[in-house]
C-alpha cells in the first residue's frame, strides 16, 4: 500500500471512530485533544461550546455523555460554558454521591468584564449535577468550604444557581446529558462556581471566577 493511500486509509478510520463515539451513550477522553466540533453530525451541533477546547480540559478517564439540548444562541452578556462531570459507572438520577469520587467542575472563560454574565451549564457526567455562584470573600480560596453533615456547604449567600435540565434557573437538578443555563449580573469580585449536591463539593466540583471591572 503506499504511503498516500496509508494515510487516507488511517484518516478514515479516525474519523468513523470519533464518529461512532459522539453518537453513542458516552465518550471516552483519553488523550489531551478532546473531540473536534465538527465531527457527528446533528450531535456535535448538540454541543454548542462545549468543543475541542473545553472537552481536551477533562481530566484522563472521564466518561462524557453526549448533550441531548442545548441553551438558546441569543443569551446576553458574556457567555461562560461549565462543564459538570464524575467517573460513575451508571446514570444515576438520585444527586447524592460517595464521598471520595471523582468529579469534576470546568468553566471557560474563567474571567469576563463586570455586567450580565450568563452560565451556560452542561452536565456530561452521569449523575445529577447543577451550579450554584457564590462569592469569595478576601483570602477566601475556592475548594475552602467546610460541607455540613449531609455533604453541602453554606449557600445562603448564593447569587443564583442553574439546576433545572433544558431550562433556565432553578430546579430539580441537571440531569446526565442536558444543559441548564441561568443570567446573572455580576460586579468585579472573586466568585466560586460550585456543584453543591451531597458530597460533590468535597468531592471537586469548585472553581474560582473572577469578574473584572
Amino acid at each position: 500500500m503506499t504511503p498516500g493511500r496509508t494515510a487516507r486509509t488511517l484518516a478514515a478510520a479516525a474519523a468513523t471512530l470519533l464518529a461512532l463515539a459522539i453518537g453513542g451513550c458516552s465518550i471516552t477522553v483519553g488523550t489531551s485533544h478532546g473531540m473536534t466540533g465538527s465531527a457527528g453530525g446533528n450531535q456535535a451541533g448538540m454541543m454548542g461550546g462545549f468543543g475541542a477546547g473545553m472537552m481536551g480540559g477533562a481530566p484522563l478517564g472521564y466518561h462524557l455523555s453526549p448533550l441531548s439540548c442545548q441553551a438558546p444562541s441569543s443569551l446576553p452578556g458574556a457567555s461562560v460554558y461549565v462543564m459538570l462531570g464524575d467517573m460513575g459507572m451508571t446514570h444515576a438520577k438520585s444527586g447524592v454521591a460517595p464521598l471520595g469520587g471523582h468529579m469534576m467542575l470546568r468553566a471557560l472563560p474563567a474571567q469576563v468584564p463586570a455586567g450580565q454574565v450568563s452560565f451556560v451549564v452542561g452536565n456530561m457526567g452521569w449523575r445529577v449535577h447543577e451550579l450554584v455562584v457564590l462569592p469569595l470573600a478576601p483570602g477566601q480560596q475556592a475548594g475552602q468550604r467546610a460541607p455540613a453533615e449531609e455533604g453541602e456547604v453554606d449557600e445562603s449567600d448564593s447569587l443564583g444557581e442553574a439546576s433545572a435540565s433544558c431550562a433556565e434557573g432553578s430546579g430539580e437538578g441537571i440531569e446526565a446529558g442536558t444543559v441548564g443555563w441561568i443570567t446573572l449580573d455580576l460586579p468585579e469580585g472573586r466568585y466560586e462556581l460550585v456543584c453543591n449536591l451531597p458530597n460533590h463539593y468535597a468531592n471537586g466540583m469548585y472553581q474560582e471566577f473572577t469578574v473584572t471591572a
